[in-house]
């Protein structure tokens, strides 16, 4: 049975700290109960660590049972200081901010400060095939690992979306994992090599952590290249503006990944693009081709999605025919671009997974139809200029659902013919279906993070769709 430590700081004052740090043993702490925090524990347990986990909320269920199965001592609600300050080394959740007053002092003292991949990753051997940017990782990465299942290989679903990448190297360690990375996980990993980095766009995400500035944020993605030597591979997209600037830097030093620029077009260097209404991807591995209307995956962006894939896919020795099966019947991610139903003629697209204004321009650029878009939540320093003839071109009505819509106000009203206020997911469904006309599409698309209203970006869909359903 693990050890449930529930003590004040006053309460905890007079302890002997020894009592939970054996000086035999290297003290890991680890800041965060969830997905990550968890599965890093069990791990470091396994490796011989002493293990502390220390949760300022409550850890759920879930969670606090593959804690005590392994043993391992915790506390929720509370982050008591004695308990974490004596760690050699903390594994921090990503979603925990540097500015939090426990991880302020763990930097004031120079512990070193990991993140769960880096932690994970000096217990495996597996080829990593890892994968970021600001909008549509988490449909390139499912989209690979789709491939690879497929194909048969031994391979492990991890990072944002997936079990924890700890967990599975504690448990099974597959030969291959597919990762996806945001920023904030690639703000604490160091020595971590991927055998194949993707590197899909960087636009304006996150702000509010980066110290509203874009350079900030551009160089943590940029993270995930370091280490790489030219036996590893770099796939990105040719024709964003802010790689294009970097790649050229990055070029300058030595023993660099090889470079698998993709575009939509054929260009001089590009190792994948469409020609003729078909695709085509070359690699020293082999070439691929296959008709641009068998791709299952609609729409440009998720063109470029298909392209990373198959690059990734051709240079793992994926024959062609499991690749070409694999991107034709993909189903797509949960909460992006989800078609949920029709209702008297209207369509309801489910994309909670746009926090951004970029994803929601995506999803607006497809849009074929007149459009009644609900956005709004947590504002993270967006600038919704991005979006704006969009808006007026395809938009009949905005519904901002959120508590403090008062930026969106500010920029949006006068633009489209009407908008209005939702505090809830219900009267936000029920106002679009009165407002909506026969041929239009309702698309929740906020552009914004979901934790004003809801526990999370799932929370946020998954409401959307229950609501739809019950018109």
């Amino acid at each position: 049975m693990a050890q449930f430590i529930n003590i004040s700081p006053k309460e905890n004052s007079g302890l002997n700290l020894f009592d939970f740090a054996p000086l035999t043993l290297k003290r890991l702490v680890v800041l965060g109960g969830g997905e990550s925090g968890a599965g890093a524990a069990v791990l470091a347990k396994k490796q011989g660590f002493d293990v502390f986990v220390s949760d300022s909320s409550e850890i759920k269920p879930k969670y606090r049972d593959i804690l005590e199965k392994y043993g391992i001592a915790y506390e929720e609600k509370q982050h008591t200081e004695e308990l974490i300050l004596n760690a050699n080394e903390v594994v921090k959740s990503p979603g925990i901010p540097d500015k939090a007053p426990i991880v302020k002092k763990l930097i004031a003292q120079e512990t070193p400060i990991v993140s769960e991949i880096e932690f994970a990753g000096r217990y495996t051997s597996a080829k990593m095939i890892c994968i970021t940017g600001s909008n549509g990782k988490t449909t390139t990465t499912s989209l690979i690992y789709h491939i690879l299942k497929n194909a048969g290989l031994n391979v492990g679903l991890a990072g944002n979306i997936g079990d924890s990448l700890a967990l599975q190297v504690a448990e099974n360690d597959y030969d291959y994992y597919v990762i996806e990375l945001s920023s904030f996980q690639l703000d604490g990993m160091y020595d971590f090599r991927a055998g194949i980095a993707i590197l899909l766009n960087i636009t304006p995400d996150h702000l509010d952590r980066y110290n509203y500035k874009f350079e900030n944020y551009a160089a943590a993605k940029f993270r995930i290249l370091q280490n790489q030597t030219a036996e590893d591979a770099f796939i990105y997209w040719n024709d964003d503006p802010v790689l294009e600037l970097r790649i050229k830097n990055y070029e300058l030093r030595e023993n660099h990944a090889t470079l698998y620029p993709f575009a939509e077009k054929k260009a001089p260097g590009v190792k994948a693009y469409t020609e003729n209404k078909q695709i085509n991807i070359e690699t020293p591995k082999g070439n691929f081709t296959m008709e641009e209307e068998l791709v299952a995956l609609t729409g440009t962006h998720n063109l470029y999605n298909s392209l990373a894939a198959g690059i990734a896919a051709k240079l793992l020795d994926i024959k062609n025919e499991d690749i070409r099966r694999s991107l034709s019947d993909f189903k797509g991610v949960e909460h992006r671009l989800e078609k949920v139903a029709h209702v008297k003629g209207v369509e309801y697209i489910n994309d909670s997974k746009a926090t951004n204004v970029n994803s929601t321009w995506y999803a607006l650029q497809s849009m074929k139809t007149p459009v009644v878009l609900i956005l709004g939540g947590t504002d993270k320093g967006n600038d919704y200029k991005e979006i704006e003839a969009l808006v007026e071109g395809k938009c009949r009505a905005l519904i901002f659902l959120g508590i403090d819509n008062a930026k969106l106000h500010a920029f949006f009203d006068g633009k489209v013919g009407q908008t209005t206020d939702a505090r809830s997911m219900e009267e936000a469904v029920s106002q679009a279906y009165e407002i909506a006309e026969k041929g239009d599409t309702v698309l929740l698309s906020p552009c914004c993070a979901s934790f004003d209203l809801f526990q999370n970006y799932e929370d946020r869909g998954k409401q959307f769709k229950d609501c739809v359903r019950h018109l």
